[in-house]
């Protein structure tokens, strides 16, 4: 690989851009929720980078339709395509045992967010239950063929929505406070950044690399339950800040494969670069809270997931 300055990345670099000079070739990587939005382009990108790349989707006609779109746009074989609902344990647990081989990289991009009060067949809240345990548990699922591979990468997709909520372990699932779907999907956000801090702790013995990031402002699929008026008015007013899904994808790509990050473990990056702590997020975009990034509180965070996801499992056994 030729030398490369990353510094120079930003805001508008794609992800295409971040693997200039880097081959994936012989690597495997598992992308979630990459049937839509940014998932799209960073399974894309990792793909014509020489990836073995699996979309892990809901729908998976639409995951298909994607892999076959993808390799006319890389000249590379389809992409495979794996059925997940990250709100169902138990899809969870088959995606994870039916995996063959070591695997390089898993990015946790597929999410949620300001949806409805809604609780899984478990009992948990959805936002929570889908963009943080079903990666949780996913992730706890795919150890062995992470640790295999020697180096393996997790890149954990979280929020600027960090800042509105951290995780509130007396009433994770708002069955005390009254439901607000923001501050159900900040605190899991802020769980995307902490699961990070604790597997980049827990799992550093076995070359597993863990980070997380913010991909920046991108109107997909995710802003499905705005109501129309506030989404109209929010696309005029963030009209300049607003990426491309290439540029979103740009921070879990780089993350994933930079061999200049290799020892970068446990931290919360946006627009290719790590993200200042700060007081209060401002600008909706920029920054990161301390209490994402507390080692205590991703050593709770990990033990009550824990504790959650296996309570679950033997309720079913």
């Amino acid at each position: 690989m030729t030398t490369r300055d990353i510094s120079t990345f930003g805001a508008t670099t794609t992800a295409a851009e971040t693997l200039e000079g880097v081959d994936l070739g012989g690597r495997t990587a598992l992308v979630t929720g990459a049937s839509s939005g940014i998932g799209v382009e960073t399974a894309r990108a990792l793909a014509g980078a020489g990836a073995r790349v699996t979309l892990a989707v809901r729908d998976v006609a639409a995951g298909r339709a994607v892999a076959d779109d993808i390799a006319r746009s890389t000249g590379g074989s389809a992409p495979d395509v794996v059925e997940l609902h990250l709100d169902r344990p138990a899809s969870v647990e088959r995606v994870a045992a039916e995996w063959t081989g070591p695997l390089d990289v898993l990015i946790a991009n597929a999410g949620v967010m300001d949806s409805p009060e809604t609780y899984t067949a478990a009992g948990w809240e959805l936002q929570f239950a889908t963009n943080h345990l079903g990666h949780f548990a996913l992730a706890l699922g795919l150890h062995d063929v992470l640790a295999a591979a020697g180096g393996a990468r997790i890149v954990s997709v979280s929020s600027s929505g960090n800042g509105g909520s951290p995780v509130v372990f007396d009433d994770l699932f708002f069955r005390r406070r009254r439901y607000e779907p923001g501050l159900a999907y900040a605190q899991s956000k802020t769980a995307n950044a902490l699961f990070a801090v604790g597997a980049s702790t827990r799992w550093a013995g076995d070359g597993i690399v863990a980070n997380s990031c913010m991909p920046g402002g991108i109107w997909t699929g995710l802003q499905k339950h705005w109501a129309p008026d506030v989404l109209a008015a929010t696309k005029v007013a963030a009209a300049d800040a607003v990426k491309t899904p290439e540029q979103g994808a740009a921070t879990s790509v780089l993350l994933a494969t930079a061999p200049e990050l290799t020892e970068v473990r446990g931290r919360y990056f946006e627009d290719c670069h790590e993200a200042e702590v700060v007081d209060e997020i401002v600008d909706g975009l920029h920054g990161v809270r301390a209490w994402a990034l507390d080692p205590a509180e991703a050593d709770r965070l990990w033990d009550v997931s824990l504790a959650l996801v296996d309570a679950e499992a033997r309720s079913r056994a």
